[in-house]
């Protein structure tokens, strides 16, 4: 039976490559060609989420891909950017007031991208790697119908011909543009729209291992090249330029409107980063390390910004794709990024010939897996109140947009994290000859001190009802540490148990917490009474 590998030290650079076999080259290079197969197209087809030119998409198939490749410990993930980060970063231009189009890329993506970084990198420093991940799963699903939703509406006025972008305006105004499109709604790209996106999910139900997205954008442009498409009123994707990805300085005109945005999408691109890795990983694959997740995913960013890159992260559909065909280890992603680059250089006037609607059908069909109705059917069976976040989540993105989303289910998750840790957890073991005895289930901490406190009077009053209760011995193990507010609670503790006539007992307390109270009066005055045990 195969078992979870020792935990070892592995290198800070190319941390996959540490014991790599010669026999796994041809897998991972058959990988990266087929990951590269999806996610040039995804990547291209995201970059329009938020109004940006197609290259803004593949330079971000690139330098973030290959930053993390040399710093990232997931064998099979592929990062470039997620349907998620492309429309909080649609939704943070409009919120800052920056105006995107598909002619240039504007050199605000480069500070966002570079701000996102620095706010990961922070996270990495403060280790808070495990932090983050409390967000929960009702939370992180209700973001993601917010998302699923907005971006999918968002592309229907492209799938019926129109030029207009809103997703980054939000929901309603997205709904509002449809209404708008459909008189003016060009039919032959209807039916382009209509087939591509057909055949998109024929692909991912009948043949996962073929790449779909790859045949439909290559059909596209042979249809526009030799069918006639471009006389029919069928629009194309901006002229792409041949050049390589060179640095560009950030712009400092809209920084201060733009960091809001960057919280929301590092918070997003580590959590979408950190469950890709963790649902690829192999029993036995190196253990998955948050810390050096934060600092790849933060490096990628920081590094790719100055390149003109959309904020990086981890890609579920092109990880999977890069997994599914054997990639064992990030030189799979390095292949990948060759190919991009390739694409860029030599095949831009190939991939100007895209019709507009067959972006949006591969944006409109990735998006649609966001909405996971088997989710939300678990969290109705299983918890009513999950249930609910998660709708109050996606209800708050729809209406007041997708960062006052991702703020509230932070706040959400914070709320719920602080409510479940409130609740005293203590428990009676005996009551007999006068003697009561009280174990705590649990450290205590600023949160729950006070509710333990009278969880313990309210067993003591409850012992005194039923008879003579003189001694309460309180089991202190669990304690490894203690704070001045939890010293002061116990101290009041003893304080309203001498008042009904109760003396208070302390045993097991830690050594280590034991030393920390004995600098207090009131504890060295339990143990010359001999009231503190082992």
């Amino acid at each position: 039976m195969t078992t979870a590998p020792p935990v070892t030290r592995r290198p800070w650079l190319l941390p996959t490559l540490a014991g790599y076999r010669r026999e796994w080259l041809g897998r991972d290079i058959l990988a990266g060609v087929s990951a590269g197969a999806v996610v040039v197209p995804q990547a291209m087809a995201y970059a329009t989420i938020a109004n940006l030119p197609v290259e803004a998409g593949l330079y971000t198939a690139t330098v973030p891909m290959a930053v993390y490749a040399f710093l990232g410990g997931s064998r099979a993930m592929s990062v470039s950017t997620t349907s998620t980060i492309a429309t909080l970063t649609a939704t943070t231009f409009v919120s800052a007031g920056v105006v995107a189009d598909s002619h240039a890329i504007p050199r605000d993506l480069v500070t966002l991208t570079l701000l996102v970084g620095v706010a990961l990198l922070l996270a990495r420093l403060l280790r808070l790697g495990t932090l983050v991940e409390i967000i929960n799963k009702p939370t992180l699903l209700g973001i993601q119908i917010g998302v699923g939703a907005t971006v999918a509406v968002g592309q229907l006025p492209k799938l019926l011909g129109e030029t207009d972008a809103p997703t980054g305006h939000g929901f309603i105004h997205s709904v509002n543009a449809v209404i708008a499109a459909v008189p003016h709604a060009n039919p032959v790209t209807a039916v382009l729209s209509a087939l591509s996106i057909a055949a998109l999910f024929l692909f991912k139900r009948f043949l996962p291992r073929v790449p779909g997205p790859l045949i439909v954008v290559a059909a596209g442009i042979l249809l526009v090249a030799f069918g006639g498409l471009r006389s029919a009123g069928v629009e194309l994707i901006t002229p792409v330029s041949q050049a390589f990805p060179l640095p560009t300085l950030p712009s400092l005109d809209h920084v201060f409107q733009l960091i809001p945005g960057a919280l929301a999408i590092a918070v997003m691109a580590f959590l979408e980063s950190a469950a890709v890795a963790r649902g690829l990983r192999e029993l036995d694959d190196p253990r998955i390390d948050s810390n050096r997740e934060l600092l790849a995913t933060a490096m990628a960013n920081l590094i790719g910004g100055w390149f003109r890159t959309l904020p990086a992260a981890g890609g579920f559909s092109q990880s999977a794709v890069n997994k599914s065909a054997g990639a064992r280890s990030q030189l799979a992603a390095l292949v990948t990024v060759v190919l991009a680059l390739l694409i860029g250089l030599f095949l831009g006037p190939v991939i100007s010939l895209l019709p507009q609607a067959t972006l949006a059908a591969l944006v409109f069909v990735a998006v649609f897996g966001l909405i996971d109705v088997k989710d939300l059917v678990l969290l109705w069976r299983v918890s009513r109140r999950d249930f609910a976040v998660a709708m109050a989540t996606a209800v708050i993105g729809l209406t007041a947009g997708l960062l006052a989303a991702v703020g509230v289910g932070v706040l959400f998750t914070l709320v719920l994290v602080l409510a479940a840790l409130n609740k005293p957890r203590v428990r009676v073991d005996e009551s007999e000859g006068g003697r009561l005895a009280v174990s705590l289930l649990g450290p205590l901490y600023t949160a729950n001190v006070l509710a333990t406190e009278q969880a313990i009077l309210d067993a003591t009053d409850a012992a005194r009802a039923a008879g003579e209760v003189t001694e309460l011995t309180l089991d202190c193990s669990p304690l490894q540490d203690v704070s001045v507010t939890v010293i002061l609670a116990l101290q009041n503790l003893d304080q309203e148990l001498a008042g009904r006539g109760v003396r208070l007992r302390v045993r097991g307390l830690p050594a280590a917490a034991r030393a920390i109270a004995a600098r207090t009066k009131w504890f060295r005055g339990l143990e010359a009474e001999g009231r503190v045990g082992d």
